[in-house]
């Protein structure tokens, strides 16, 4: 990360100013505003929606490229060369003979960047020609993506993608709600709603109007935070606020909203998702960067020895010439030039040493290993069609080197896909029976039910009998909780019900009831209509109290039919069962079925219900209303009227559902850990729910100590007053002993505080307190959280002051010689979360994924590989060293970006331990190889130049140096790199631990790079001079001393030596290699004839020199035994050594747990590491955001909203186009039928009286009747006054005989186990208060602080805080204002006493303190 995250760190908190000013509907007023591009050349300050990912254009092409490719030190090399060899003076070879290679080994990788790019091109092309609706004049018309500016107009339909980031107007849905699913932003599929302001939605009602529409936003600079916005809207003299909540997001879906209008505000790369993405990096793998640094030493050993060459040479001639000065003429110049131009000589005759064959040859290797990843059947998917892919092909070796996989979650590991799999019901558990293949009449038990779905895997044919027997109570008001006690809308689409629910969790209970004849069927502002077994029954909706991750359970109270209250609730079993009235049997039977329920990964919820009297009932509902109208403290009174209706809760049972994770996922985890590859997952989900995927990928496990934020600030404050970070590197190391296995487990916004907060502190304490708006708390409670973060920046302000003063931090600016503070802090965070085994981060952004990746790879010198399907894991994907995409339902985004493309996410165990090992081992043998080839055929030049006067003569025969890597030994060498292999595809994937010899470069690296010049040093040395030694002092017809057959007998001699090294070391042994070692020699043999043939000599005696000098050898026995003796002597004792290694070669020892010594590890491990209680198996009752539940008590999400209308209609001229989604053909303001016309509605519109301010407050209870909002209130204050504090007379529990008898509504004290919950119960239930009211908290971001405040050994002020509003992720409160008063406009049967209430009501303040229109 460093300096350079530093920098746009930076350079985001400059933008946060709110300098950007956008008008609608006046592109005029927005070209005006201009910035400075270049010294005084200035540019349009808002960019188009026009996006280019590609890294090339038609004219950055060609230089942009080969400034890429002379990155590589060897093209460098060559072009030396090149330039060299053009100079006649020095030039001993032509200099076509090494441009020519260049050029082609250019093209080969220019061409493969050119493919890769143009398929970004078409990408572009398509998302930038993709079709949306933009007021143009007086009517929406078609145009491309590519055409939007900011402050444009546009109209989009249900599943239309947001073209760019876009302020909502005004939608078809109730109050200009309008639902979202922002998978490819933070890899949720559940749905999210966005809602317009209610000026835009009362007054944008026609096309006309939005034509007239002159509104100005003013907001902060485009920026990278996905779940934060500020900024206002000015119309009409008036300012009203806008965040997060108001905006549309480039890439989300849209979703169950028929049609919804917005305001262009951010466009193409100043969107956040495109903020996000980051930039396409140059990608280079280890071998590659290992090479470059070779072909250096190469260079300079090369140098040496031309400049000793020199030497020698600058003596001979000296003496040539004064003992033979009547030749003189052939040395014409000085001895200095003449020692000067054979230096250059040396140095172009030696530069094979090098030799471009080798790179021209790997580029097919590289090639050929990715098509065979194309052509492998084991990882084509054939329900998607989808064969694996390999887009980038110089990254298949670096797939064997791999250490880090960095992991999404949803899409990646899980199908997204909530299955119900098992439940308790009385004490008996119900599961999957295991039976025989049913007949086809038999295929589906639900048959009977027409409002069945089909969908249900859950078959268990004793638990149907007894629903369908009515004659069991307890299985009857299970399945009615699950069919009553949730915030799921139901829809009619093509005569079937569709459910929209805030989560799948819940969605999967309601369709299980649904299945077993409890069915959902819809619901008003008070009823719930529920369809239990064939007889249709309406219910009175009295309260609903719903789920967050504080309260842990939702509750319903109803009215049945039968005119009897009964109160339905699910939740976490730490809550529910410290709220019975009764522990018996069924209890404990049920308590064991949950702890089997975790064992296996589900994630479970408690139900249970009680009858409530009508005494009880109206007492409880006074303290109710009193609670919702308080003006202090609101929330902390509402969790205790909550809490009170709560009590004596008699148990039915429990649910198991199953986050379904993908097919593999499990078995390829572990048999990465077991090729001691380390996953982490980067995901935007919350934590509870990505912990308890990691227990069922087994990344997690019971016996590890789950490291969160208080610890891990715990742990490296007590590394720092130990004075352990001064050590260096590894002090966490010997901190924690290796018996320690440990899991770290932490969010985003804790890294921001912890890895960014002493270089932008100020920023990190603004996010706390005036920016990060979601937690709603009260000022005390921000003062915590404000101090907690000011400690943790303060802990490494101290750090670097004693760094400074014992002299080991920087002590001024320019000593950056020393590591800073912050750069220690990192080292040490990396350092603990590389000694975990798992490291799981939650609700990161995906440029925080990007950066996680970054800061692995800055402090390790280890492979990271990044694997998503979304748009959010496009910056992790660039930023790893390989990136993978899995071609999944979040778009094809990740795919495009990607280096590798997979459909499951299984295959990567055969990408990585087959392929990857493979080409790995492949590629790194050819190299050694190649390598010691080449070392042994020229370094005969320098050992001829002892024997030439040193005068740079060739050896070789020019038209054997020009087909010796070209054709004698390509062959071989070829095989090597593409079909060798140690052991089979099977075996790899049973013995994973081989793949730890890529992780450690063992096959290639400076110790094995110096044993292949060793091994061709040693074959040139007895090729040369064991030839030159056998033909000492021979002359005559027979002798074969001449300088042709000498060369030819060592050139012989060698090739046969490397050829059958090529045998000896190959394990994989096909017919193909037999074939390509012969086809190796016979063209050895032709070419031979061929060039040394009596007809090319008369042509070109000086071309073709070599007359006959093969054959004349050849013919001599005495010729082919001294080559035979040159190929024993290389070959036997390198044989014999390797097998003396083999046998002297000890097995390695399995790996034995270290002893710990005193030093390192007492037994008792520290407090803060002590195992916490497991809460995994209700995570989804942790985990569970706030649903619709005050949307449906205020009737806002079920009744069309009087702006949204049919005067649109008229003005409104959809375009027909082929392309256009067929949902925009419908009517967009064709109000919703009821499923069953005959079943009463509350329907209505709502009028300006209703639409209260955004401060107004608000119930979750709803009484007989539909009243408006200020009648509620109105109403309250005819009741009694009673203190929300009073307790109800205590009853004593009796044992349960019936569930008519229960006991009514009474509180009880409060059992042990309630009281040891600090925090857990003492925080408040969420408030009724309206959605539209206040600005609501990420429930996430705040439960960071919460655990910290949870765990800390402190005790901290018990301070009660207002609760999140339903997917609500950045408001922006500021608490430095005061309350405004709001006098709300009276509405008819509103008495004295309520217009007073009204009038002295001090609402709350929202962000900015916006003033409200009376209107609004």
């Amino acid at each position: 990360m460093g300096s350079l995250a530093y920098r746009e760190d930076l350079e985001e908190e400059k933008s946060s100013a709110f300098t950007w000013e956008v008008k609608a509907n006046n592109r005029a007023y927005n070209n005006q505003f201009k910035e400075k591009a270049f010294l005084c050349w200035q540019r349009k300050k808002y960019k188009g929606n026009v996006i280019h990912t590609a890294k090339y254009n038609f004219f950055s092409f060609l230089p942009l490229n080969l400034y890429e490719q002379f990155h590589h030190t060897s093209n460098l090399y060559f072009l030396f060369i090149i330039i060299l060899q053009g100079i006649p003076d020095i030039s001993t070879l032509p200099w076509f003979t090494l441009f020519t290679p260049l050029v082609c080994l250019l093209v080969i990788r220019g061409t493969r960047d050119l493919v890769d790019d143009i398929g970004r091109h078409r990408s572009d092309k398509i998302v930038n020609n993709r079709p949306c609706q933009v007021l143009v004049g007086k009517s929406f018309l078609r145009k491309k993506w590519k055409n939007l500016h900011v402050g444009d107009l546009v109209c989009l339909h249900k599943d239309n993608m947001v073209p760019a980031d876009i302020l909502l107007l005004a939608s078809t849905e109730p109050n200009s709600l309008c639902y979202v699913e922002t998978a490819d932003i933070d890899g949720e599929t559940n749905l999210k709603f966005r809602q317009a302001l209610m000026v835009t939605h009362n007054e944008l009602t026609s096309v006309r109007k939005m034509a007239s529409f002159q509104g100005k936003v003013v907001c902060e600079e485009p920026n990278s935070q996905m779940h934060h916005f500020v900024g206002c809207l000015e119309w009409e003299g008036k300012k009203y606020p806008l965040d997060i909540n108001n905006i549309l997001l480039r890439g989300c879906k849209i979703q169950n909203t028929d049609t919804c209008y917005g305001m262009v505000i951010y466009a193409g790369f100043d969107t956040k998702i495109m903020r996000n993405c980051g930039k396409i990096h140059l990608k280079r793998t280890k071998i590659d960067r290992l090479i470059n640094r070779l072909v250096v030493l190469i260079f300079m050993s090369l140098v040496l020895i031309s400049t000793a060459l020199t030497l020698g040479f600058w003596y001979k001639v000296t003496e040539f010439k004064a003992k033979h000065h009547y030749v003189s003429k052939i040395h014409v110049h000085s001895v200095a030039t003449e020692s000067f131009f054979i230096f250059w000589g040396f140095l172009i005759l030696l530069s094979v040493m090098v030799p471009m064959a080798m790179f021209i040859i790997a580029e097919f290797i590289y090639l050929g290993n990715s098509i065979f990843i194309n052509w492998d059947v084991q990882m084509y998917y054939e329900p998607h069609d989808m064969p694996a892919k390999a887009r980038n092909t110089s990254l298949t070796d670096q797939l064997g080197q791999v250490e880090y996989v960095f992991s999404d979650k949803t899409g990646t590991l899980t199908e997204n896909i909530m299955t119900f799999k098992k439940c308790c019901i009385n004490g008996i558990v119900y599961e999957l029976a295991c039976l025989p293949p049913p007949s086809p009449l038999q295929e589906n038990p639900y048959l009977w039910n027409r409002f069945a779905d089909g969908k249900l895997l859950f078959h268990n044919a004793r638990l149907l009998s007894t629903v369908l027997g009515k004659k069991d109570r307890m299985v009857q008001e299970f399945w009615r909780l699950l069919a009553i006690c949730h915030t799921v809308m139901v829809q009619e689409k093509g005569n079937q019900l569709l459910y929209e629910a805030a989560s799948p969790d819940e969605e999967a209970l309601v369709t299980a009831a649904r299945n077993f004849g409890y069915v959902f069927l819809a619901r008003t502002q008070d009823s719930i209509t529920v369809m239990e077994l064939g007889k249709e029954r309406v219910y009175q909706v009295l309260a609903m109290m719903d789920f967050n991750s504080i309260r842990k359970r939702m509750s319903v109270l109803v009215r049945s039919p039968e005119g009897s209250i009964y109160l339905y609730t699910k939740g976490a079993d730490t809550v529910i069962f410290d709220r019975l009235y009764n522990k018996g049997l069924t209890e404990c039977t049920t308590e064991e079925a949950l702890a089997s329920f975790a064992q296996q990964t589900l994630r479970t919820l408690c139900l249970a219900y009680k009858k409530v009297d009508e005494d009880s009932y109206e007492e409880w509902h006074h303290r109710h209303q009193e609670a919702s109208i308080r003006l202090q403290n609101r929330a902390h009174a509402l969790h205790q009227v909550y809490n009170e209706m709560e009590q004596n809760l008699q148990l039915l049972g429990a649910t198991a559902i199953e986050d379904k994770l993908q097919d593999g996922v499990l078995e390829t985890i572990q048999c990465l850990k077991q090729g001691n590859i380390k996953v982490w997952v980067l995901t935007g989900d919350k934590q509870e729910t990505a912990v308890n995927i990691g227990f069922a990928c087994q990344l997690l496990s019971e016996d590890m100590i789950i490291l969160e934020e208080k610890e891990i600030v715990q742990i490296l404050d007590t590394c720092w007053e130990n004075n352990n970070l001064l050590n260096g590197k590894g002090c966490l190391k010997n901190w924690f002993p290796s018996q320690i296995k440990m899991a770290m487990v932490i969010n985003g916004e804790f890294l921001d505080q912890l890895l960014l907060s002493l270089r932008k502190e100020s920023r990190a304490l603004m996010q706390n307190v005036n920016v990060n708006m979601e937690s709603w708390q009260e000022p005390e409670e921000q003062k915590t959280k404000f101090l907690q973060t000011r400690r943790i920046s303060l802990m490494w302000q101290t750090l670097g002051t004693q760094l400074r003063n014992r002299g080991l931090g920087p002590q001024s600016k320019d000593s950056g010689i020393h590591e800073s503070p912050e750069v220690r802090q990192e080292q040490a965070f990396v350092e603990l979360a590389l000694r975990c085994h798992a490291v799981i981060c939650c609700r990161v952004t995906p440029k925080q994924k990007a950066l996680i990746v970054a800061l692995v790879k800055q402090y390790q010198d280890v492979v990271t590989l990044a694997i998503g399907d979304g748009a959010n894991d496009v910056n992790m994907i660039k930023t790893a060293d390989i990136g993978v995409g899995l071609a999944g339902q979040e778009g094809m985004q990740a795919v495009l970006n990607s280096d590798y493309v997979l459909a499951q996410f299984c295959f990567l165990r055969r990408l990585l331990l087959v392929h990857g090992r493979w080409s790995y081992m492949r590629v790194c043998k050819f190299l050694r190889y190649f390598v010691y080839k080449t070392l042994a055929s020229m370094m005969v030049q320098i050992w001829f130049a002892f024997y030439s006067g040193f005068t740079a003569q060739p050896l070789y025969e020019g038209w054997f140096l020009a087909f010796y890597n070209l054709l004698y030994t390509t062959f071989p060498v070829l095989y090597i790199g593409l079909f060798e292999q140690d052991v089979s595809a099977k075996r790899s994937l049973e013995l994973p631990e081989l793949y730890i010899t890529g992780q450690k470069d063992q096959l290639f690296n400076y110790w094995v790079f110096l044993q292949a010049i060793a091994h061709g040093t040693a074959t040139s040395l007895i090729n040369f001079f064991m030839t030159l030694w056998i033909i000492h002092d021979t002359a005559g017809p027979l002798s074969f001393s001449d300088y042709q057959s000498f060369s030819v007998v060592v050139g012989l001699s060698c090739l046969l030596s490397i050829t059958i090294e090529a045998i000896l070391i190959i394990k994989y042994w096909t017919v193909l290699f037999v074939l390509a070692i012969l086809f190796s020699l016979c063209l050895y043999m032709v070419t031979t004839w061929a060039s040394q043939s009596f007809q090319l000599f008369i042509i070109s005696p000086k071309t073709f020199p070599f007359l006959y000098a093969d054959r004349n050898v050849m013919f001599h026995p005495s010729v082919l035994l001294m080559v035979l003796l040159n190929v024993s002597l290389n070959i036997l004792p390198v044989l014999a050594l390797r097998i003396i290694y083999q046998a002297l070669k000890k097995p390695y020892p399995k790996e034995k747990e270290e002893t710990p010594t005193e030093g390192i590890i007492t037994m008792e491990l520290p407090p803060y590491l002590q195992q916490a209680s497991c809460r995994r198996r209700s995570s989804y009752a942790f985990s569970h955001r706030e649903g619709y539940a005050d949307l449906i008590t205020q009737g806002t999400i079920l009744q069309r909203s009087p702006g949204v209308n049919g005067n649109m209609l008229p003005g409104h001229r959809i375009p027909s186009d082929e392309e256009l989604d067929p949902s925009i053909k419908e009517s967009p303001w064709y109000h919703r039928k009821s499923f069953l016309k005959k079943r009463h509605q509350h329907s209505g519109k709502v009028s300006s009286e209703d639409m209260q301010p955004t401060s107004m407050v608000s119930s979750s209870l709803t009484v007989e009747g539909q009243f408006s909002f200020t009648k509620n209130v109105a109403a309250s204050t005819k009741w009694q006054s009673r203190s929300s504090h009073e307790k109800l007379p205590r009853k004593q529990a009796r044992p349960y005989s019936h569930p008519g008898s229960l006991p009514a509504t009474k509180e009880r004290p409060p059992s042990p186990r309630e009281s040891q919950l600090p925090l857990s119960e003492s925080r408040p239930l969420p408030s009724g208060q309206s959605y539209l009211q206040s600005q609501p908290a990420s429930l996430e971001e705040k439960m960071t602080f919460w655990k910290m405040s949870l765990l800390s050994q402190k005790s901290l002020p018990y301070i009660w805080q207002k609760e999140p509003q339903p997917h609500q992720e950045a408001p922006l409160p500021n608490e430095t204002h005061t309350p405004v008063v709001e006098i709300l406009p009276p509405s008819r049967g509103d008495s004295s006493t309520s217009q007073q209430l009204m009038e002295l009501m001090e609402v709350e303040p929202l962000p900015a303190e916006r003033q409200l229109s009376p209107k609004e």
